[in-house]
């Protein structure tokens, strides 16, 4: 496998890939062939950040709590390795851009940290924390995330990257601010006590991981006793741009969350963070005072720093390359320090500084990203040196490949000439589908469920296929770490290159997540399968529990190419009792077995995501009836709503602002609006007259709930009624809060369905947000009460007003999360709305 003084080989696989480092220069991609490389002065200032050992570990909540120019001036400015430790990835927030919640949030939320690390020059870590909504409390938070787990991923996190200096970004006593934020931090505090410890989690240090003792640890706020500051102003030293342009630029990827057009910057004049002490060793002037950041830490590590600050002194930025020889002494070396996380990091880092300053670019491309386990891959890989270093490529090392590259594969590179090798490979049979490793499992409402350790922590999944182009550079071996892709060009994202992705040979879909069926009846349920590979002979079936009944228990299939689709039509019969169950399709081809939905999500600022859950539906018999037959939906910032309308039996038009007019909405039994409407539609706040007047002459609307900020019209209803305020107490987190009835006999409440408490049993992540803060109480009826332990909100979550003929509906519950998690108190309360006045 090696030859020679050779290095660690699998030091940039193991670390650079499964940490979840990119590959390149100050976190950018590694140039590919007919990119330029990386120019003399950022090669320096790699090798400055080499030099430098200091390392800080930024702790807190959600993607987007971190401090961006804090981070970036650590990392651009300080050379530290530095990373952002996200507790959870934003899975319970709202989506300013489309209508993903939930699961898929999550994903996006993860690429959006990404995609700011790779500007502001920090790393990125998760737990496996869900978040699970807003939280008014720590206590809340740490039982439903299970506590123990989250501690046990942060002490982990912290022996793998061995930060010397944790900082956290919420203050730790408890304040008016999400339950999450403090539990950060108290998580922090807890990991700091004990990571060092080797009693501590126990099963880790049998894994091969070494207890780690930061130095201290920080919240990065406060003031008073035993309070530091840093001046984190000024610019960074590649390309002049002030460390608060960084952070704006870096804060614009959370799109998700509304920070599409932040812009942060300036010209980077002085600005300074305060750094208050929580634990650990006191710091008098610098939050590394007391720290050796040099390789001195290291015994025989000073030599290295030394060797290290003379090729930096002797750089030259208009040729690189002349310092290979002195490259290749370090590297000899680092070779003979112990292993360690750091080092090998490191190592990882200076083989990136080597084969920058070669000019070296390899690729490996494939001609279709999507691959079916079991297929075999055209890999077409080319190697190009911009040097005139004798540089040898030895060959190519493939997945599970162990004897020794063929000698006839060797061939000596010429400068700027491309060299190609084509090679057909096969994806082995056990290869798993492409799924975030996160989503892989169930999961409880706070806790992912991850079953290779390994990957805890890590961002996002490693590649599925990952081959080594092995070179000799001066008689020692490079490995560089190649992982496939394919490269398109569209009209909205330019080249794009997008690595290889597991796929079944047929997608799986339902029409709806959920279907809805009346106790003891049968119902046609259609099941979509889409081909992504020809298939002449296959079997699809559904899968049902126990109670429920499905005819005919399978259905032959044949798709004969690519693109093809079929429905195929099975009936299910729902139990006599009111329950509900989840119900999972899935095919056989060939003596394979898969049950995969496939879901793309593609956004312009984050790469393709390919997510494929296991294809099923929830199943829920209930009770329902519903008054009036169609619906007319006005959409907004994304929801199920109408489909869930339809599955109730309504007739349902989309429509637009245009579309707000008595005589448009003539023969409609209802409207209703979409979430946050009234924040992100530009053709509704002119075209409210209209919709009103349809109101007076009969109609009913239904308004679901809107955000505080960035209302387009402050006119919410034909009465007033306002929902300023801070939302912690204008929203009620505990979805299993207590509901009282204000007007029981009231329509809404009775007609077509007798609503009682048990209504409200089963409702997922909270009851509501953004309550009205006040309104009319002479024409709106306040129909519902409830409130989180210890609190009175407001009691303004269902809120009804005859108006003329009609009724007007503004309604805070989270039916955009209840019906598409088939809560069926949501169900009959939401027929009622629309049966208003039929």
């Amino acid at each position: 496998m090696c030859r020679g003084h050779l290095f660690v080989r699998l030091a940039f696989v193991g670390v650079a890939l499964a940490s979840g480092l990119t590959l390149g220069l100050r976190g950018q991609p590694a140039p590919a062939n007919g990119t330029p490389p990386p120019t003399g002065i950022e090669i320096l200032q790699d090798l400055r950040s080499f030099r430098e050992l200091g390392t800080v570990l930024y702790i807190a909540a959600h993607p987007d709590d971190e401090n961006n120019q804090f981070l970036a001036y650590l990392a651009h400015g300080r050379y530290y390795r530095t990373a952002y430790l996200s507790l959870n990835r934003g899975d319970g927030g709202q989506n300013e851009l489309g209508p993903e919640f939930g699961e898929e949030l999550g994903v996006i939320r993860t690429q959006e940290s990404l995609a700011a690390r790779r500007v502001d020059g920090a790393r990125q870590f998760f737990s496996r924390a869900f978040d699970f909504g807003y939280s008014k409390s720590p206590e809340e938070t740490l039982r439903i995330w299970d506590h123990q787990q989250v501690l046990a991923d942060t002490v982990r996190i912290i022996r793998e990257f061995r930060p010397d200096v944790l900082i956290t970004r919420f203050s730790p006593p408890p304040s008016n601010t999400h339950g999450h934020h403090t539990a950060s931090t108290i998580i922090a505090q807890e990991a700091f006590k004990i990571s060092g410890d080797p009693k501590a989690f126990p099963e880790q240090i049998a894994e091969g991981l070494t207890p780690w003792q930061p130095k201290r640890i920080f919240f990065n706020g406060g003031g008073g006793a035993n309070t530091i500051r840093v001046n984190d102003g000024g610019t960074d030293p590649v390309s002049g741009e002030s460390f608060s342009s960084i952070a704006g630029r870096a804060r614009s990827n959370h799109k998700t969350q509304g920070f599409g057009n932040f812009a942060g910057g300036g010209p980077g004049g002085p600005r300074s963070e305060t750094l208050q002490l929580l634990d650990g060793d006191p710091a008098a002037t610098d939050l590394m005072d007391g720290v050796d950041t040099t390789w001195a830490r290291y015994p025989n590590g000073a030599d290295i720093g030394k060797l290290t600050d003379n090729l930096i002194a002797q750089f030259k930025q208009d040729d690189p390359a002349a310092s290979v020889p002195a490259l290749l002494v370090i590297r000899t070396k680092l070779v003979t320090l112990p292993k360690d996380p750091v080092v090998d990091e490191k190592r990882a880092q200076f083989d990136r500084i080597l084969q920058n300053c070669l000019g070296l670019t390899v690729e490996t491309t494939i001609p279709n990203a999507e691959v079916v386990p079991g297929e075999q891959m055209k890999l077409h890989s080319t190697a190009l040196v911009r040097t005139s270093t004798p540089v040898k490529w030895l060959g190519t090392r493939y997945p599970g490949m162990v004897e020794q590259l063929p000698a006839a594969d060797v061939v000596d590179l010429k400068t700027n000439q491309p060299l190609s090798k084509d090679a057909t490979q096969i994806l082995s049979f056990n290869t798993p589908l492409a799924m975030p490793y996160w989503l892989r499992a169930d999961h409880t409402p706070g806790m992912a469920t991850v079953n290779d350790d390994s990957l805890i922590g890590r961002p996002e999944s490693p590649p599925p296929y990952l081959v080594e182009q092995v070179f000799n550079v001066g008689g020692q071996e490079l490995d560089i770490a190649d992982v496939p892709v394919q490269i398109s060009t569209d009209a909205t994202r330019g080249e794009t290159r997008r690595r290889l992705d597991v796929i079944a040979p047929v997608a799986i879909s339902f029409a709806n997540e959920v279907q809805l069926f009346a106790p003891g009846a049968s119902k046609s349920v259609e099941v979509d399968l889409t081909a992504f590979r020809p298939v002449s002979n296959g079997t699809a079936q559904l899968d049902v529990p126990t109670g429920w009944k499905v005819s005919p228990l399978s259905q032959p299939f044949q798709l004969a190419k690519i693109g093809d689709k079929t429905k195929l039509t099975f009936t299910i019969t729902a139990p006599a009792q009111l329950t509900s169950a989840n119900i999972t399709a899935s095919v056989d081809i060939n003596a394979a077995h898969y049950a995969n939905e496939r879901i793309v999500i593609s956004y312009p600022h984050i790469p393709v995501q390919l997510l494929q859950p296991l294809a099923r539906f929830k199943a829920v018999a209930l009770d329902l009836a519903i008054r009036g037959k169609k619906v007319g939906y006005l959409p907004g910032a994304g929801d199920s709503i109408a489909a869930a309308l339809e599955q109730m039996g309504y007739a349902v038009t989309q429509l637009s602002g245009a579309d707000l007019t008595p005589e448009k909405l003539k023969g409609l039994d209802a409207v209703v609006i979409g979430v946050r409407a009234f924040n992100e539609r530009a053709d509704l706040a002119d075209n409210l007259p209209g919709l009103w007047a349809y109101v007076e002459q009969g109609g009913t609307v239904i308004a679901q709930y809107n955000r505080p900020t960035g209302l387009r019209t402050n006119q919410l209803g034909p009465y007033n009624l306002s929902i300023a305020g801070q939302a912690p107490p204008l929203r009620v987190t505990d979805e299993n809060a207590p509901v009282q009835f204000l007007v029981p006999e009231h329509p809404a409440l009775t007609k077509p369905n007798k609503i009682t408490s048990a209504d409200f049993d089963g409702w997922v992540q909270e009851r509501g947000a953004y309550f009205p803060s006040s309104w009319d109480d002479q024409h709106y009826a306040a129909l519902l009460a409830m409130s989180d332990p210890g609190e009175t909100q407001p009691s303004s979550s269902l809120l009804v007003a005859k108006y003329g003929q009609g009724y007007y509906v503004y309604t805070s519950l989270g039916f955009f999360r209840q019906l598409p998690g088939g809560v069926p108190g949501a169900y009959r309360l939401f027929a009622n709305l629309v049966s208003l006045g039929k």
